[in-house]
């Protein structure tokens, strides 16, 4: 592999670009009108703009990426997470035009892009799964007659969903109804399917996701689990690893299951799959993201694996250099999504300009960003633009140190949400582990 096209933009393609090059790999950046001045650009080996502004138009433009893969020589392309990294159309284009596509297969992509069939390929592996409906859910009838049997409250997933779009609440037979046509809709308009499935509804679990690194060679290991329960509209905020309710033995069940279900359907690449862990202890497979996970630095600092590198030499056809036994972690590592907004009740994006940034140092403390002073936060993209990782020896150290950090870091010309995350972080029930997916929820109602 000589030459690499990242098919992305941000802290994403910048990472991406400086993996290739520790790999003495070439990198070829792709760019917006909007993101000509971004430091991916600037950091690559080759940019090639590849159109207006609108992702529509330029990190989704299959034709267009496609094409300068083709014009500057790329023998690979990685798509990063987000865009086109869960597309197996693009995936198959690479392919088409003999080009590497780092990642798993498009029948992979395909598969676990059906929330409905992903499920019952695990639930045939043997992992547990949410009960809920066989499959996709054609009529009103059909939808009552289900959630009745699963009993309120519900959820109604989009089949081809993903960032939490497409999904619904319902407390009761009038909200299934009503919930169910804007989860279609929203879910036409996001994925161009309408199809929706239900599940049980847990009112206050954990979100659990297990990293998984499988080869070419039929080698599967998982890199832990990551804490992931704080969010709001099932986004994320926060994330942490290892959890702080997760024991040896718990993880080594969550590993297993996770390990059992890539190998059934004989995975390859990096993926995550992700549970619902209820009060008691259970676990249930919710979903299986193919891509490189936005909150995969906390990961890489505990357990000391590069997962970018990895998804490159598996993709350049080597094998595994490590097996389970030699995946042991060490320390706590906690990440905040920094956003160019505003986080409480009444959520609102902050694009433009930075005009002074600080970015806080010391032992411990990573920035992932793409960000600079001078630089303009576009509108036309995620708010996410940037990722303050801190790692300690454990959970306490790891907190304190995220303390101080966001203490450190100044970021004026826009508004972001460093004074969300300083009150979360100082929390005391975030400080004993005490939290669930309803937790952040909860704090913005709290707050006046």
């Amino acid at each position: 592999m000589r030459r690499v096209l990242v098919a992305n933009r941000g802290e994403i393609a910048l990472r991406i670009i400086r993996a290739c090059r520790e790999l003495k790999i070439e990198s070829i950046a792709v760019f917006s009108e909007a993101d000509r001045d971004s430091l991916h650009v600037r950091y690559a080996d080759r940019a090639v703009c590849v159109g207006p502004a609108p992702s529509a138009q330029s990190y989704l433009n299959m034709q267009n990426i496609i094409a300068a893969a083709v014009v500057h020589g790329a023998d690979a392309i990685h798509p990063g997470y987000g865009y086109l990294s869960e597309q197996p159309l693009f995936a198959e284009m690479c392919e088409a035009h003999n080009i590497t596509f780092i990642g798993p297969s498009p029948e992979h992509i395909a598969l676990m892009g059906d929330k409905a069939r992903a499920k019952a390929e695990m639930a045939k592996a043997g992992v547990p799964v949410i009960p809920g409906s066989d499959g996709p859910i054609e009529s009103d009838a059909e939808l009552v007659r289900t959630a009745e049997e699963l009993g309120y409250p519900v959820i109604i997933k989009a089949v081809a969903g993903g960032g939490g779009r497409g999904m619904r609440l319902a407390m009761s037979k009038d909200e299934l109804l009503q919930q169910s046509r804007v989860a279609r809709a929203e879910a036409a308009a996001a994925f161009g399917s309408d199809q929706v499935y239900l599940e049980k509804y847990f009112v206050s679990p954990r979100h659990i996701e297990v990293q998984i690194v499988a080869d070419n060679f039929g080698n599967v290991v998982h890199v832990g689990e990551r804490e992931c329960s704080l969010q709001r509209r099932h986004q994320k905020l926060l994330e942490e690893c290892p959890s702080p309710v997760v024991n040896e033995e718990l993880r080594e069940r969550l590993g297993a299951a996770a390990v059992q279900g890539a190998k059934a359907v004989g995975y390859r690449n990096v993926g995550t799959v992700e549970f619902l862990l209820d009060a008691d202890g259970n676990f249930y497979f919710m979903e299986m993201n193919t891509r490189i996970q936005v909150e995969h630095p906390v990961t890489e600092m505990v357990y000391g694996i590069d997962l970018v590198k990895e998804q490159l030499r598996i993709a350049a056809g080597e094998p595994l250099g490590y097996d389970q036994s030699g995946i042991v972690p060490y320390g706590h590592a906690v990440e905040c999504r920094i956003l160019a907004e505003v986080v409480g009740k009444d959520s609102r994006h902050s694009p433009g300009t930075i005009t002074r940034l600080q970015i806080p140092g010391g032992f411990g403390v990573r920035w992932d960003s793409h960000v600079y002073q001078g630089c303009t936060v576009p509108p036309y993209y995620d708010s996410m633009f940037g990722k303050l990782i801190t790692w300690g020896t454990d959970r306490e150290e790891a907190v304190h140190r995220m303390e101080r950090a966001l203490d450190e870091l100044v970021v004026e010309g826009i508004e972001t949400s460093v004074p969300f995350h300083r009150r979360l972080i100082r929390d005391q029930r975030f400080r004993d582990g005490q939290f669930s997916t309803r937790f952040v929820d909860e704090l913005l109602r709290g707050q006046s």
